[in-house]
């Protein structure tokens, strides 16, 4: 009896949040006039995809997903290295005043985005890297790393010191010692933190809206908030800019599921 009133519970709280998307979804294969006519609840009578081809037209979309693809992959790749570079030294090398740089790791990932706005502004102009990706991958690669380093030097304090020994013993340096034993045991965490960091970084708006000014460096969120703003959009339009946004995230996170899977089954058994 309890077995069910939980997997009941489940299934009601599934249904509220993809209740939203559900009807997101819905209305982005509508057309405008039967929008007009039966409202936002019904079913399409027949799947339209003139609102998703007018956006996909209006703001290059093909364009925007590369850019979005460059950006959150190379953010990343090297948001992972750069933590396990760090975590190693912290966690595993264990550094003096390791505590305190653990300190202010986390401090730096409480800024808000809007303090940061402005300094990053200017520094980007100083450098002459403003309204260029790479001004965005710096930025995301620091700030992602940030909760990385904090997150594996945790991990890797714990770290079976056996295997390092073992490693000492077989004449492995540093340098091996960290890439034939710590990344490899390590894997499915790292898994986990690399999806992670893509999807945040895809989703990102503030802050490329800040740094990416030309239309032909935005990403996909800022180029469709930009076209929202514009208030040029119908409500069919407007749900199938949203399924365009969202879309590759979760194809990315459907396509990495069974690393993600991995990664938090061997979190639960250590």
């Amino acid at each position: 009896m309890r077995r069910h009133a939980v997997l009941w519970s489940f299934v009601a709280l599934a249904l509220v949040v993809l209740a939203p998307f559900g009807v997101v979804l819905v209305n982005g294969f509508k057309s405008p006039e039967q929008y007009s006519t039966d409202g936002p609840i019904s079913l399409p009578d027949r799947v339209s995809l003139d609102g998703i081809t007018a956006v996909w037209e209006r703001v290059d979309y093909g364009e925007k997903l590369l850019n979005s693809l460059l950006i959150s992959s190379s953010v990343a790749v090297l948001a992972v290295v750069l933590a396990v570079l760090n975590a190693y030294a912290l966690g595993i090398g264990r550094i003096k005043g390791r505590t305190w740089v653990l300190v202010l790791f986390l401090a730096a990932n409480t800024l808000p985005q809007e303090a940061l706005a402005y300094p990053l502004y200017f520094l980007a102009n100083e450098t002459g890297l403003y309204d260029t990706r790479l001004s965005v991958i710096i930025v995301f690669t620091a700030i992602q790393s940030a909760f990385g380093t904090y997150l594996l030097a945790s991990t890797f304090s714990g770290f079976p010191r056996e295997l390092l020994d073992a490693a000492v013993v077989d004449g492995a340096g540093k340098w091996q010692t960290l890439l034939r034993v710590v990344v490899p045991v390590s894997r499915p965490t790292l898994g986990v933190l690399f999806v992670f960091f893509f999807i945040w970084t895809w989703n990102e708006f503030f802050l490329p809206m800040v740094l990416l000014i030309s239309n032909g460096n935005q990403t996909v969120p800022v180029s469709l908030g930009v076209l929202q703003g514009q208030q040029m959009m119908d409500a069919t339009a407007s749900s199938a800019s949203a399924l365009l946004g969202v879309v590759p995230a979760i194809a990315f996170f459907l396509l990495f599921q069974r690393a993600l899977a991995r990664g938090i089954t061997a979190g639960a058994i250590k």
